[in-house]
């Protein structure tokens, strides 16, 4: 299928941003399966809670791989071509994972998935910017969060389904499913307008804008636009990592870099790779657990769809901020539930009801809205590198946290109450630092964004000059 053939067949824009989100549930998918096989594998292996922190973070490990190459192969490849590839390499990764023998290779099977999702991860929101017109950016983005929940909860329920048979290599398999999806339906889908303006193709960069912007779209204006974009670009040498720490560049790379951290230290995968666990060790039975883990999914899914209805009215710095709040307040009552709570059955409601309140505060704020904000501070020339470092950032922030909760959660070092106050500090910086920080993009095309970035460091410039 080529490029021309894809561009100008007239595309539904809701199967384009469909297909262009789904990498979301590769991402997702494997991200919560691990907490329903983490019971078993443990039995199997006799793993200790450091093995266990490690099965859980080589698949950040390997997504840091594939971030840190994912900007160059998004400018060689395209986008379209480079989700492709991740579909590709997260099937064989995943084939490998279902089958493996030992331990140590399933951590090996682990890490080639998780190549192919950080190819993905950082594609797929930069993939979601470049085709949605200004006025649902925020809501297409967050499509791509929607994704990732959804995945998360289809993982939660395979786990509960398998639960009884204790299938894990089963729970494996299944995201071989949303792989192939996404692999076949990308062969149909058309490359965005700025890399096909970018790297010559402006005709099918026109029919690409109809087909995502709808015909009352100002094709020739939204072409200038990007050609303007791109000539300023073009002005300066060759995109280079380095060029990330330029004065005009160097603002939105902390923005992006402050979000990709905060996204994991505010404690998020501790709870979607954890609760299960923590549940057990609480006193649960096992099948228990694991439903609690699938009604955490059915929140995360129902809060991040209705964020795709306000991020493009409320703006993405109050839910963040929002988001912080909720955090806070949850986490500290989960610890006092911990610490203070002696009843097994009670402790084990109270703390379903206090993280079921925090993901709704991390859905609102930090679910959605990272991915978007980090796919629109760059400019055009740093957007593919820019992804590609927030995306290593995130993911070695994921990294650590899911090597390093099961150790300090442990009733020998802070335990898990202990960890719930920790986890409420960092949301308390993070509140005060994306305040301080974070600038406001609702509205703005991506062109606009970048032009009012250029004009402030050209201000800046003339008031240092004079």
């Amino acid at each position: 299928m080529t490029q021309t053939a894809a561009a100008r067949r007239p595309i539904n824009r809701t199967t384009l941003y469909f297909f262009g989100a789904l990498g979301g549930i590769l991402f997702g998918y494997d991200l919560g399966v691990i907490s329903g096989v983490l019971p078993f594998i443990g039995k199997v292996w006799d793993l200790t809670g450091w093995d266990k922190g490690v099965i859980t973070a080589s698949i950040s490990v390997g997504a840091v791989v594939g971030a840190l190459f994912s900007g160059r192969l998004n400018e060689k490849l395209g986008r379209r071509r480079t989700i492709m590839v991740a579909a590709v390499i997260v099937i064989v990764g995943t084939a490998a994972a279902t089958f493996s023998p030992s331990f140590g290779l399933l951590i090996v099977s682990r890490l080639v998935i998780g190549v192919g999702i950080g190819f993905s991860s950082s594609t797929v929101p930069t993939y979601l910017s470049e085709l949605a017109p200004a006025r649902l950016r925020g809501a297409m983005g967050a499509l791509n969060q929607i994704f990732i929940v959804l995945g998360i909860l289809i993982a939660f329920l395979v786990s509960y389904g398998l639960g009884s048979s204790e299938n894990w290599r089963a729970m494996f398999a299944g995201a071989v499913v949303p792989a192939a999806i996404l692999l076949v339906g990308l062969m149909f889908l058309p490359e965005t307008p700025r890399w096909l303006v970018a790297n010559g193709h402006e005709e099918q960069a026109r029919a690409v804008l109809v087909s995502s912007h709808g015909s009352a779209v100002n094709v020739d204006e939204e072409i200038g636009t990007i050609r303007e974009v791109i000539r300023l670009d073009t002005e300066s040498a060759k995109t280079r990592f380095r060029d990330l720490v330029t004065p005009m560049v160097r603002p939105m790379l902390v923005v992006a870099l402050l979000l990709a951290i905060g996204q994991q230290f505010s404690g998020v995968n501790a709870v979607n790779a954890y609760f299960p666990t923590m549940l057990i060790g609480l006193g649960f039975a096992t099948q228990a657990a694991l439903l609690s883990g699938v009604l955490l999914g059915v929140t995360k899914f129902l809060f991040t769809a209705w964020v795709v209805f306000v991020v493009d009215r409320w703006g993405r710095k109050p839910l963040l901020l929002i988001g912080n709040v909720i955090m806070v307040l949850t986490l500290v009552t989960a610890g006092f539930v911990v610490i203070g709570v002696e009843d097994t059955g009670t402790k084990g409601v109270l703390m379903l009801i206090a993280m079921v309140l925090y993901l709704v505060g991390y859905e609102l704020g930090w679910g959605a809205v990272v991915w978007v904000m980090m796919s629109e501070v760059f400019p055009l020339k740093a957007r593919a590198a820019g992804m590609g470092v927030s995306s290593v950032v995130l993911w070695a922030a994921t990294g650590i946290i899911s090597a390093v909760f099961p150790i300090i959660s442990d009733p020998g070092a802070l335990g898990i109450g202990g960890s719930m106050f920790l986890f409420a500090g960092i949301n308390v910086v993070l509140f005060a630092l994306t305040k301080w920080l974070v600038p406001e993009t609702k509205g703005r095309s991506l062109e606009q964004i970048e032009l009012d970035l250029r004009g402030r460091h050209n201000a800046r410039t003339d008031t240092q000059a004079a």
